[in-house]
């Protein structure tokens, strides 16, 4: 097998698109932390307390970038940061000004007659997301700077979807505590824009609108990275107010995403230029562009994050790179229309969706350890300790195969009158959805017990699914 390394492009963030928001500097940070430690700091400044309290940066036009920051004043006088003041102003000349509601519902912040010289000289980040129906004092219209404030009928992202007149709360949760205060994000064939599912109900609530069909959605902490089709750029929204709050430019249309939560990074492919970016998940900033063999798809990340996966859907060659060795890439081998790609136990495991074929593959030798008969149109797989389920549409069943021994021990037979098209786990948690693109309707898995449990109705069919927690959105 050849083996060679891959050339890597490091790709400054300002070649591939400006940089959008100002993250607060480090000290800035970890004195907001010795008070609410489980702060959210967003990539354009704006810093929202664990209680949703929502603080806007004003950054100086010179400041003291010491070691410590202590506060120098607030307002009101004398208060502490716990206090959770309207003003904040540090040693080092930031502000955190406290996003606040007036007697019209509208967001805004403190109006001083006088205002302090940080609040008339600082400025908001450039590239901030401003706050829905935002104002600002007129005697601090300095600190805008050019930014483009909406003020009325700014509703982000989000859009209606039809209601029934009844009959909309049909899933009752009860045997099912792990989707409790979950939400659902659901694209399906029928419409581009992003469904919006609470799991006790089979009607979104709404939707996210979307210019362009979606690719694929990833989720890191309170937000949404999406590709789509016909666009050079992830869009990354915040879950929080619904709004685009960056875009992520490329060169080229990105396709897959997959992310690396323990390192917090995210591999973003473009199979048009052959290549896979690195994404810094801290600042939504490309790292790095790895060039490839092939038009990479059916991307896979292994579990520790040291190797990822990738079949070149132009000469069906399947290829590994070894993500903490200088990025060295491995040829796998060759297989017939893969339909995706798991590495568990130090083995590599491939489906073949039309030939309903399951090869494994010794990682360490590269060599073909056994290929064996499984169920019809295998379309997805799914690593859950030592077993993989593998999903086949064809028959409506879930192979469960015992990675230890190598060998099928179960076959869980799924409803059937659906089409099951994906497998989405639910958090870490042993419950995974069986999703159908063609019925609306899910099926729960018990993956520990090996047998669906349940089975859920929705209004629409699922062409893919990202299920979170539920976030708190800004101001409400």
């Amino acid at each position: 097998m050849r083996k060679f390394l891959i050339g890597i492009g490091i790709l400054m963030s300002l070649s591939l698109g400006t940089a959008i928001g100002a993250p607060l500097p480090d000290n800035v940070q970890t004195f907001v932390k010795s008070a609410f430690p489980e702060t959210n700091f967003r990539f354009d400044g704006v810093v929202i307390l664990p209680d949703n309290t929502v603080y806007l940066p004003l950054i100086p036009s010179k400041f003291n970038d010491g070691n410590e920051v202590k506060i120098k004043s607030t307002i009101p006088a004398g208060q502490t940061l716990s206090q959770k003041p309207d003003v904040i102003i540090l040693s080092n000349d930031y502000v955190l000004l406290k996003m606040l509601t007036n007697n019209k519902g509208k967001n805004t912040i403190v109006n001083l007659t006088i205002p302090p010289l940080e609040l008339r000289t600082g400025l908001f980040p450039q590239d901030m997301l401003v706050p829905k129906n935002f104002i600002v004092p007129a005697n601090l219209k300095n600190i805008i700077g050019n930014l483009n404030i909406q003020t009325t009928h700014d509703t982000g992202l989000v859009i209606p979807v039809s209601q029934p007149k009844a009959g909309a709360v049909v899933n009752t949760l009860a045997d099912t505590p792990q989707l409790q205060n979950k939400t659902f994000y659901i694209t399906t064939n029928l419409t581009k824009n992003i469904q919006v599912v609470s799991p006790e109900r089979k009607l979104a609530s709404y939707a996210l609108y979307q210019e362009n069909t979606p690719i694929m959605l990833k989720g890191y902490q309170d937000f949404l990275l999406v590709t789509s089709y016909g666009k050079k750029s992830v869009d990354v929204i915040s879950l929080a107010d619904e709004k685009v709050i960056k875009e992520i430019s490329f060169k080229t249309q990105p396709d897959e995403i997959v992310i690396d939560e323990k390192n917090k990074l995210a591999y973003i492919s473009s199979g048009e230029d052959a290549s896979m970016y690195v994404v810094d998940l801290n600042t939504m900033t490309i790292k790095k562009q790895l060039r490839l063999n092939g038009m990479c798809e059916k991307v896979t990340l292994s579990d520790d994050g040291t190797k990822l996966f990738y079949n070149d859907k132009q000469t069906r060659e399947i290829w590994a790179v070894e993500l903490d060795n200088d990025y060295l890439l491995k040829e796998i081998g060759r297989f017939p229309n893969v339909s995706k790609i798991a590495y568990i136990n130090g083995k590599v495991y491939i489906t073949s969706r039309t030939k309903n074929r399951l090869a494994i593959v010794d990682y360490e030798t590269m060599g073909l350890m056994s290929e064996n008969e499984i169920s019809e149109k295998p379309v997805d797989m799914f690593v859950y300790k030592d077993n993989l389920f593998i999903l086949g549409a064809g028959n409506k069943t879930i192979d469960v195969i015992d990675t230890t021994i190598d060998t099928r021990t179960q076959t869980i037979e799924l409803p059937s009158n659906i089409f099951p098209t994906k497998i989405t786990q639910v958090g870490n948690s042993n419950i995974a959805l069986i999703t159908d693109a063609k019925a609306g309707c899910y099926s729960i898995l018990d993956l520990d017990k090996k047998a669906i449990i349940k089975t859920n109705q929705l209004e629409t069919p699922v062409s893919s699914i990202l299920i979170t927690n539920k976030v708190k959105k800004i101001g409400k």
